[in-house]
């Protein structure tokens, strides 16, 4: 998705604006707005309330983008002072665009971060301690914590999510298979890819290949393997490489043997993958029936083809493979020349009723207790609450990522292809991921 950029304003337009000041012989120096727009009407007495430019990134569906843009479009008319020079993309540009702006210090006054990158951010000192003055009584102390960094509240979560596996439900259905209230052990998920292949049309799978990974953050269709086997995350919680070696080899031979049965896609249909593309995302183009994804993302695939898809539980083993996340911050950077006004919107848009009511579920389920319980829900939005409640008791405890995770998970991602394209062993995978991990993480 391209870049979009527009101005929110509320109040007169141009012309009218122009000749209404003429008339009342009051001067009006543009150049204060930024961008040469006139301000709203002053107050009777002299201007109280200086116009506010607030620059605002985020990432996302278009679900997410139109329903931003209307919160942006209300808290203007309630704070007429206040406008928002929005950006917007889907994530597969987001984070480049953010390190060239990063690189530059020219960071929006308020942007969406996670849980990947946060720490570089934060460590890098671009970032505000927003600790005081957002409201946090209402949010899931576990949220809260993921977004400090160094004993600094860097980051405020705008979303709650967990993470799950996405199904076709109606395919599941026609084939008879019932899923389990707290999903499958892993062993019942790979007899089952197995016991149904003989019953899919030619090219169609049960299960995506989970040991290759494409684009983003996907380290964790691994990791939700690792945490089940009881080895925790793919990094400790001082930040501290974790990858376990015959965990991850045996992982990573399971699937090759998986490849071989056909029982998973061949690796180049693997990796055509194009995640939310209708004709090139694997699980909306019916090759595959389940693969690993968020509470919070289903909206968007829902969108494709609404009723479609269902949530569960990842794969368990010895323990959970599950864990709860925020599905993405606000943060505000410390370049910022409106700290106090950005904070302001952010405790808005998770503390306030009507705002949760806008944005209903586009970032995922509220995080604020207050708005979550005064909002309805559609079937979908209902199937995210319920995973999170699902997963909640069972959750591992998360953390974010260390500083550099971001790069790592690029080096992960093409080690995990050449492991499926058969270049190079799991083992020799695994001795290239811990010299990584020295290169961007250890570092």
């Amino acid at each position: 998705m391209k870049t979009k950029k527009r101005v929110i304003t509320v109040g007169f337009g141009r012309k009218k604006t122009a000749a209404m000041l003429s008339v009342l012989g009051l001067s009006l120096t543009l150049s204060a707005c930024g961008s040469g727009s006139p301000t709203a009407q002053p107050a009777q007495g002299g201007d109280k309330n200086p116009e506010v430019k607030l620059r605002i990134t985020w990432a996302g569906s278009q679900v997410r983008h139109d329903a931003t843009l209307k919160a942006l479009d209300a808290y203007t008319k309630l704070h007429p002072e206040v406008k928002f020079e929005p950006e917007y993309m889907g994530f597969d540009t987001y984070w480049t665009k953010m390190g060239t702006l990063s690189a530059a210090r020219n960071l929006p006054d308020i942007l969406q971060i996670d849980t990947n990158i946060l720490t570089d951010y934060a460590q890098r000192g671009q970032l505000l301690d927003i600790g005081s003055g957002i409201n946090t009584a209402d949010i899931d102390p576990s949220l809260i914590k993921a977004g400090n960094v160094d004993g600094k509240q860097y980051a405020i979560p705008i979303g709650a999510n967990a993470i799950a596996l996405h199904y076709d439900k109606v395919m599941l259905e026609k084939l008879g298979i019932q899923v389990p209230v707290q999903g499958f052990t892993w062993d019942e998920l790979i007899k089952l890819a197995r016991e149904v292949k003989p019953k899919l049309d030619k090219g169609k799978y049960l299960l995506q290949d989970l040991s290759v990974s494409i684009s983003g953050n996907e380290t964790d269709k691994y990791e939700i393997y690792q945490l089940a086997q009881g080895k925790g995350f793919l990094h400790t919680p001082d930040g501290k490489f974790n990858i376990d070696k015959d965990t991850f080899v045996k992982f990573n031979q399971l699937f090759a043997e998986l490849r071989k049965d056909g029982i998973v896609p061949p690796i180049d249909v693997t990796v055509a993958n194009k995640e939310n593309d209708p004709k090139l995302d694997n699980l909306l183009n019916g090759t595959i029936m389940i693969q690993r994804g968020y509470a919070a993302s289903i909206g968007a695939i829902d969108g494709v083809k609404p009723g479609q898809f269902g949530l569960m539980v990842t794969p368990q083993a010895v323990k959970s493979g599950s864990f709860l996340l925020p599905a993405q911050f606000f943060a505000v950077s410390k370049e910022s020349k409106y700290p106090e006004q950005a904070k302001k919107f952010i405790d808005w848009f998770v503390n306030d009723v009507e705002a949760g009511k806008i944005l209903g579920l586009s970032r995922g389920p509220q995080v604020s207790k207050k708005v979550s319980e005064a909002l309805t829900y559609t079937d979908v939005e209902k199937q995210q609450i319920d995973l999170i409640q699902k997963t909640a008791p069972i959750a591992n405890e998360f953390k974010s990522r260390p500083k550099g995770y971001g790069s790592f998970v690029g080096e992960y991602n093409k080690i995990s292809q050449q492991i499926g394209f058969g270049k190079i062993t799991p083992e020799q995978g695994f001795d290239e991921l811990k010299k990584k991990w020295q290169e961007t993480v250890g570092k």
